[in-house]
Order: structure tokens, then sequence, then C-alpha cells
């Protein structure tokens, strides 16, 4: 692992980290295969380097999981060595500082991180990620048998500040990160054949085998059979089976420098229904040749199944047992035993159908088709079909409830929840444990009757639960018990929906799609569930009271406007206070919430009139003539829209226009200076008690909004941000025109007869 490289600019971020993975890439293709290749002074022919790539992307500090950035890798067969390249750069701006760049990996799904220490969900079983920091530069990541499909990279920067950051207004550093993936795989690889004896010699390079473990094997015994070196007694050979996964790695070695010709490896419960690698090495010199001959035994596992009549039978009557609760019983046992006679091999497992189906995206319910039923001799075992590539980006929920009068005191029943192949040994061990996979142990109990396991990002596989009954103090007493178990298996983008304090929202990164929990209020945590820094009932009502009841003080610049005849300034101020006052009543999480709009409109109409209230403001100070201040006011209220559409984060979308209404009232301004000789406007008190506060208010509003408000103190700075917005307007808007009298637009609605007379045709109508 290697860091070099320097910072380049922002602009062309992207651009130099696509050169430096070319070059780099080039080194490595120029090179000879590394270590798995064997003997460094001879090229084997077997191997070839492939490369696959992404398009950068710009990190992001972290807060919650759509902060990172995702890359999804497919990793070919018969892979030996799979390097990553890992390439960030930085801009060259003021705001650049040399920050440290977390990357996680994982195979099979998105790597599960909690770089905030928040605690997780009761019941939930996170695995620790693999990960490494770093700086920019480039820096490599070796993997030797990485197992083929999925793998995952994210990256972040260091968790954020809570500053909240006006877009556009403060230029910020960007951050590039891009992965290469280089793998070098095997192109002739032997096949290993069950109880068929395959000679090997090893020389300069290892010898790479495969062998394919079909469905149903309970049990794979490989074994090097007379092993020599060079004519002599010994096996200095070291056999690797197994791929690499990340975080956790299972793969077996096993070391034969013993005396004896033969060394065996015996494999319980390996992975149903795919290729197992195995790779041998010679532990002797260059020159020294080991000669052996692998041979591989696969022990059946001969499982029952509910028979289709019987499905069929189950489906008719499901409707007439549905009182009970519970679908009828599978077939009889006794008749099960009897099946296995001794002519027959022995069973070793009850097979229930769970058939699949998918609800939504990232949403999948599993059913058994007959109720589960657990007994003593062997373990009932169900599979969840979770290997469509698509799954991993949700949470896996399995739920395991017996009722209370079907499980004896002294009963256990024992869940090992596994992928790839089900644990099938609760006779010999607890464990849970198979070849390769560390599995996530339940039990049921009299005196703990639910259980529940949740695993966030499940492995793209074939998921297994075994269960077993265990008497512990007195086996014969489960001869004979029969337990029902109810499950409740479930595959959900976000558990409980985040709750009431986050929104589960969909995330994607190419086709691929997972979900992630945006939490609210003070709560963190993977669900939404830690409350460590959560604010209390009576804080959210609070902060609602002081964002919605902030906006009433613009009834004071619509008192102004209308005493002083300013009827379109008042409606719009009218409308921003009534929708900035139901925006922020639907913008709170928890239970102080009131959304009389859909969220989307009420935060776009809240947008628009905070922009339009100051471009109306602005312009009215300007003291046009009427016919040009109310065109003005219409198209800056359509440039308002159009804008606020393409984005309404950016802060220029609003500050250009208020900055073009300031440079008309400026020119106004200095226009009648010039022509009255004398300044505009031409009263001190107007300046003193006016113009002076509404300006040193407006400008403290704004020093606000861009770089005083943080995600603790949004409630009481943002409602300041209210006050002063209004209080300005308030101050700031001119006084009447002369010959006007106050509230004259009262006037000018009259509720009587008038007699008007027609100085044209002199004649008096009545109206």
């Amino acid at each position: 692992m290697g860091r070099a490289g320097a910072g380049t600019g922002t602009g062309g971020a992207a651009v130099a980290v696509a050169v430096a993975g070319l070059l780099l890439l080039l080194l490595l293709l120029a090179r000879s295969p590394p270590a798995a290749a064997g003997d460094g002074r001879k090229s084997d022919a077997r191997l070839v380097s492939e490369q696959f790539s992404q398009s950068p992307q710009k990190l992001a500090f972290y807060s919650w999981y759509g902060s990172t950035r995702l890359f999804r890798f497919r990793v070919p067969p018969d892979t030996v060595l799979l390097r990553w390249l890992l390439q960030a750069s930085q801009g060259s701006g003021p705001s650049c500082t040399n920050v440290e760049i977390t990357v996680y990996f994982r195979y099979g799904a998105p790597p599960v991180i909690n770089p905030l220490g928040t605690s997780f969900p009761d019941n939930t079983s996170v695995q620790p990620s693999f990960l490494v920091k770093m700086l920019h530069g480039n820096t490599s990541i070796n993997i030797s048998h990485p197992a083929p499909g999925d793998w995952f990279v994210a990256a972040h920067l260091p968790p954020s500040s809570q500053k909240i950051e006006v877009k556009g207004f403060i230029p910020t550093c960007a951050y590039v990160f891009q992965p290469d993936m280089l793998v070098v795989r095997v192109v002739e690889v032997s096949i290993l054949e069950p109880d068929v004896p395959l000679p090997q010699t090893l020389l300069h390079h290892p010898s790479y085998l495969k062998i394919f473990v079909p469905e149903y094997t309970q049990e794979l015994r490989l074994e090097l059979q007379g092993c020599a070196s060079n004519g002599s007694l010994g096996c200095p050979v070291r056999l690797t089976v197994g791929s690499a996964t990340l975080p956790g790695n299972f793969r077996k070695v096993l070391t034969c420098t013993g005396p004896t010709q033969d060394c065996r490896l015996l494999l319980p419960s390996p992975p149903w229904g795919r290729w197992l690698q195995v790779t041998a090495k010679s532990l002797a010199g260059p020159l020294v040749s080991v000669a052996f001959t692998a041979v591989a035994a696969l022990t059946a596992c001969r499982p029952w199944s509910v028979s289709f009549q019987h499905l069929l039978q189950n489906s008719a009557n499901q409707s007439r047992n549905a009182s009970t609760g519970l679908l009828p019983l599978s077939p009889s046992y006794q008749e099960l035993d009897r099946s296995s006679g001794a002519g027959d091999s022995p069973f070793c497992l009850r097979n229930y159908p769970v058939p699949r189906e998918d609800l939504d995206v990232v949403s999948v319910r599993f059913r058994p088709l007959d109720q589960v039923s657990v007994q003593s001799d062997m373990p009932s075992v169900l599979r969840l079909y979770l290997n469509t590539g698509m799954d991993s980006g949700g949470s896996l929920i399995i739920s395991l409830q017996v009722n209370k009068t079907a499980i004896a005191n002294n009963t256990l029943v024992v869940v090992c929840v596994t992928a790839a192949s089900p644990f099938l040994s609760f006779n010999d061990s607890l464990n849970c444990t198979t070849a390769f996979f560390q599995g996530y142990p339940l039990s049921l109990s009299a005196s703990s009757r639910k259980t529940t396991l949740v695993i966030p990002y499940p492995e793209t596989d074939n998921w297994y639960l075994s269960l077993q009954l265990v008497c512990p103090e007195s086996p014969k007493e489960c001869e004979q018990a029969l337990v029902p178990v109810e499950t409740t298996l479930y595959l959900v983008p976000c558990l409980n929906d985040c709750g009431p304090y986050g929104q589960c929202l969909l995330l994607r990164t190419h086709s691929y799609l997972y979900a992630g929990c945006s939490c609210k209020a003070g709560w963190r945590g993977w669900s939404c569930t830690d409350n460590s820094t959560a604010q209390t009932v009576a804080q959210q009502k609070v902060a609602t009271l002081l964002l919605t009841l902030s906006n009433l003080l613009f009834l004071a610049p619509i008192t102004v406007s209308v005493h002083r005849s300013h009827l379109v300034e008042a409606s719009v101020y009218a409308y921003t206070m009534f929708f900035s006052t139901f925006y922020h009543a639907c913008d709170q999480p928890g239970e102080a919430v009131l959304c009389i709009l859909n969220y989307d409109t009420l935060q776009y109409c809240d947008f628009l009139g905070s922009g339009v209230s100051i471009w109306v403001t602005i312009l009215c100070m300007a003291r046009l003539k009427a016919a040009l201040k109310y065109v003005l006011f219409l198209l800056g209220t359509l440039v308002f829209a159009m804008s606020l559409q393409m984005d309404r984060r950016a802060v220029w979308n609003t500050m250009g226009p208020c900055l073009f209404a300031i440079v008309v009232m400026v020119t106004m301004w200095v226009y009648r200076c010039g022509r009255r000789r004398h300044c505009y406007p031409t009263s001190w008190q107007r300046w003193i008690f006016y113009l002076l506060p509404g300006i040193s208010m407006a400008t403290m509003a704004i020093t606000i909004y861009t770089s005083m408000m943080t995600s603790d103190n949004y409630y009481y700075t943002h409602s300041i941000w209210h006050m002063l917005l209004a209080g300005s307007a308030a101050f700031l808007l001119p006084p009447r025109e002369q010959h006007t009298d106050p509230w004259a637009c009262s006037q000018k609605l009259p509720c009587h007869y008038e007699i008007c007379k027609n100085h044209r045709e002199e004649l008096y109508t009545v109206t």
C-alpha cells in the first residue's frame, strides 16, 4: 500500500484522476503477475490480466449513508488476484485542505458503516467493516483469490461540521475519488471430479483446480494422496480452498509438511451450487518438483420435502383452517421414518418450500407453503432466494415465534441463519458455522418464545434458515416432540420505514438501487433509533412555534404597505407569510407536523415568496413610475419562478435578481440626486429612523442566513431571519405618494351610490 501524487486544480480533478489511473495501470500491466503466479523468473501463460474502471465521483462530508459514494464491480470467475487502484485528488483553492478519505470494501453487498459511532436497532447483527484511510494520491489494495461476483467500494470524507452552507455563496473544495479494479485470472483450470483421482505436479507455478459442489452436499473431503518431493517422502504443499470475501475471510489453508504421503481437509456444509476454487502451491524450492494425486469426495444429503399433492391439499384446506391460525401439518413423520429404510441413505434435513413474492423495489416477502414444524432428529431448512443481484440494498428481517403451549420448559429450538449453504450439524455442535460462513445463531424457549434478527444489506446469495429441537438435559424427551414455529420473513428497504424521525430514501449508483435512512430532530443511527442527541417532544413543539410564529412579523410590512397604498407589495408579503408559516409547520419531524399541501409545493412557494418579497421591496424603494414598476414586478416574479425550478438551493438564483433590483434603485436615486441637486432621500429623519435601521436589519439577516446557520441552531437562527426580513421590509418601504391620504385604498372601494358627472356629455347618471 503506497501513497503518492499531489493535488490538482478543481476543474481538472477528474481528468487528472483518469490520467493517473491510466499510467498506473500501464505500469502494473507491464510487470509480471504477482506472487499468485508463482516463481517470478518465469511468467505463467495460464494467467491473463483484465482492468475495470468507473467514472470518478465527487466526495462529500459524511452525515448519513447517502453522503457516501458507492461503486459496484463484478469480479469474474477463476480470479487469483484482485488489485484495487484507489486514486484521489483535491482542488487547489484556498478552501482546500488535506482531509482523510475513508474507503470501505465488501463482497456481495454494500458495506455497513458507522462513522458517527451511533447505535444500531435492537436485534440487528452487523459485521465490522474492512476499511482503509488515505489522503489525496494513489493507494493500492491486493486481495488473493477473491470470490467471484459483486464487490462494493464506498468512500466518504470525515463527518460534516453540521453547518448549513448556502449553495454557491462560498467556494468549496472538490475532492474526487475513482477506484479501478485490476484482476488476474486463470484461463486453464483443472476440473476436479468427485471420486476421480487427478495427478498433479508442482514445479515453478501453482496448480489451479476447481470442483463443483451440487446442492444438498453435506460434506466435502479433499485429499492429497501419494505426495512425493523429487522421489522422497513428504508433502511440502500448501492447499488453499475457497475464495476471499470481505469483511470476513473464511478460506481454508492446509499446509502439508509432515512425512506422511496423505493430507486431507474436511469441509462441512460447503457452498451449494457453485464452483469451489482449490490452489496447490509447492513449499519446496523452485527447482524441486512435487507430485501428488488430488481426490475429492462428496457426502450427499438426502432431503425430505413436502409433496406437491400435499401442497395443493393445503391450499384447498387453508380457508377451512383459518380460524385456528395454523395450516395443516405435514404428513406423519412416522411415514418419513418408514421411507428412510436401511436400503436407502438416511434423510439429513426437512426442506420447506418458501416462495418468493416481490412486492416493490428492494421489498420481498417469503411465506412457507406449509406450517414449519421442528423435531430433534434432523434440522428443518427454509431457503430464501436473495440471489437476484438487486436484493442486497435492503434489510432482511427474520422473526420466529412459538406458542406457549407448544414448547416445554426443558426444550430449546436452536436456529442458525447462514448464506450459501445451511448449517446441518446441530447434533455435533451449536457454533452455527458452515465451511466458509459464520452464521447468525438464534434460539426459542419457553421463557423466550419470540426472536428477531435484522441483517442490513444481506449478501447476494441463497440464505438458509435451519431449525432443530434440542433437549440439553434429557435428549430422550425430544424424540417424540413436535414444535410448530411461526415465521415472518421479509426483505424491506428500511427497518420500520426509518421510524417517525426518519425518511427512507432510495439511492442509486448506475443501475443498482439501495436504501438509506435520513434522520431528523437530532435522531441518528442506521434506522434513526439512536436518541442520544434527539430533541424532546417539547423541544420539537418549541422549534415549530418559533419557525411558524416568527412569520407573523410580516403583519408589520403588510400594515405599512396598506397604510401607504402599496397594495401589490402587501399581497406579496401576505403570500410569503402564509406559505412560510405552513411550510415550516410541514418541514418538522416527529409529532409537531402539519401539512396542508404537498411538501414540495409548500417549499417551492416559500422560496418563491421570500425572493419576490425582497424584489418588490427594493423596486418599491426605487420610486419608479407605476406602469414600469408593475412590469418589473411581473418579470421578476417570472424569473424567480424559472430559476427556483432549475435549482431551489442555489443562492445566486435569488441574489442575481435582487442585485439587479439594487442597481435599478441606486440608479434612480443617483438620477434624482443629480436632478434635484440634493441628496435623495432628502429628509435626514428618513435616513436615521428608517433606512439605516432597515439596511442594518437586512445586513444582519444576510449574515445569519449565509454563515451562522447550523443543524443545531437552525430553529432559532432561521426564526431570527424571518423577523429581520419582515422588519427590514417594514422600515425600507417608501412613504406614500404626495397628495395621497393614509388608507386611501379604503376610499376607493365605495359601498354606496354616488352621482358622477360626465363633463363631455354634461349628463348625470346614477351608479
